[in-house]
């Protein structure tokens, strides 16, 4: 991996807490993902199971993990079992972790190699009257591909049907959507990555430069700095290209006088950053760019302020909508009138502004995590408004990562140039 070993502390905790929250005589069992396929020998790049690094912080295919807290033998209360390394997959894939490795990684005393799990379950999953299995749950995605996490419950329900079987997946959404000290900093240094990024661009971007030629800039100062890469498939969408909330083709020419939407930001040590940015392609904004950008930071800015204990995401969502009424109002782009005629399931400012403002970020840049749960401190969100209109060929949107802790919102992107003014001076330079 390109990241700095992480201090096992941060795992080995991870899983007390886990623990804690199963039901007594239970075990849990996590995969890894698999490494997908392309075409003739082609493979993706791996990229392994959230869950189950956030359980071990083992970042390699072939791994399962056995927890077991009511366990006879103290042994088996944790048991990591890994792909076994030898000498030719040193030479053609490079050398596996040891098991003295994984142990340093995970903390997990106990590691064996994964061809000895099955006989091992059987050692003890008769002691145990209920299993935990895993499962990717996300109301965002419904996923129609077999995935190695699939395969291995579809195996263990059909080997050992009489077990009262439970979901681990509630637990780890609430456990994950709290983040520890460990896991703020290594999303904190995803942010550091991408704030370098975002200034290379700002000496880089000009008229005629294409779309992909800033995705590539990015590419090199996000892996220079110890990232895979993007946290997600970057949107950088010139002009009218920004009105298409998820555009990723990157393929334009960018021209004078339009604006580009740039979200885009790296991962470091699988833990996301999120970030939105809007610079003018001539490096300077027009009167009406700048007008539509700066109330789009003056609705970001209000409802950062939200983010705070005890708040919820969908009042929270209410008050920042009721927010981008006024300012759309004030652009004149919607009337009063029109609020007042408004669908209330569909309110008038969502014709410019048509999304959530903020989700869940952590592991996975959409992270898991309930939605209608109090605020607490340790969550991190992103905070994201935007306006969006078609006929100018014009999108904004602003995006920042924040930090709920007990003092307020912390802002971990606050280094990041955000003011219009400021951007325009640092492309002038």
């Amino acid at each position: 991996m390109k990241y700095s070993a992480i201090d096992s502390k941060l795992f080995i905790e991870n899983r007390k807490r886990f623990a804690a929250s199963l039901k007594p005589n239970s075990i849990a069992l996590f995969v890894s993902n698999d490494i997908l396929p392309t075409n003739a020998d082609g493979a993706m790049g791996f990229v392994q199971n959230s869950d189950l690094f956030y359980l071990t912080g083992v970042d390699q295919e072939e791994t399962i993990l056995l927890i077991y807290p009511d366990a006879k033998n103290g042994a088996h209360k944790e048991v990591l079992f890994v792909r076994e390394t030898n000498e030719t997959i040193a030479i053609w894939e490079g050398a596996k972790l040891t098991k003295e490795q994984a142990t340093a990684t995970s903390g997990i005393k106990n590691v064996m190699w994964v061809q000895g799990f099955e006989a091992f379950l059987k050692t003890v999953i008769f002691q145990a009257e209920h299993i935990y299995l895993n499962s990717n749950e996300h109301s965002r995605r419904y996923i129609d591909t077999e995935t190695a996490e699939m395969r291995f419950n579809k195996n263990i329900l059909s080997k050992f049907p009489l077990h009262k079987v439970e979901r681990s997946a509630p637990i780890m959404h609430k456990l994950r959507a709290i983040k520890s000290s460990y896991e703020v900093a290594l999303i904190q240094q995803a942010c550091n990555i991408t704030e370098k990024g975002f200034r290379r661009l700002l000496g880089f971007v000009k008229p005629g430069v294409m779309e992909y030629e800033i995705e590539a800039e990015l590419v090199h100062e996000f892996v220079r700095n110890r990232s895979r890469g993007f946290a997600y498939g970057p949107i950088i969408a010139s002009g009218g290209n920004a009105c298409v909330l998820h555009y990723v083709e990157n393929n334009k020419e960018c021209k004078a006088g339009d604006v580009i939407l740039l979200d885009v930001a790296a991962e470091y040590a699988n833990y996301a950053s999120d970030l939105t940015r809007c610079v003018p392609v001539s490096g300077k904004f027009t009167p009406r760019q700048k007008e539509v950008y700066n109330a789009v930071l003056r609705v970001m800015r209000a409802a950062t302020k939200m983010l705070v204990v005890g708040n919820t995401i969908p009042e929270y969502h209410k008050a920042v909508g009721h927010l981008m009424e006024k300012e759309l109002v004030d652009l004149g782009l919607i009337t009063l009138d029109d609020i007042k005629n408004q669908n209330p399931e569909w309110p008038a400012y969502k014709k410019y502004f048509m999304h959530g403002t903020s989700h869940f970020l952590g592991l996975d840049v959409h992270d898991v995590g309930d939605f209608n749960r109090p605020l607490e401190a340790g969550m991190v969100f992103t905070c994201e408004p935007g306006i969006y209109i078609p006929q100018e060929n014009l999108g904004i949107r602003i995006e920042n990562d924040i930090l709920i802790t007990a003092n307020g919102p912390d802002d971990l992107m606050k280094n990041i140039p955000i003011e219009a003014d400021e951007i325009e001076a640092l492309m002038a330079k």
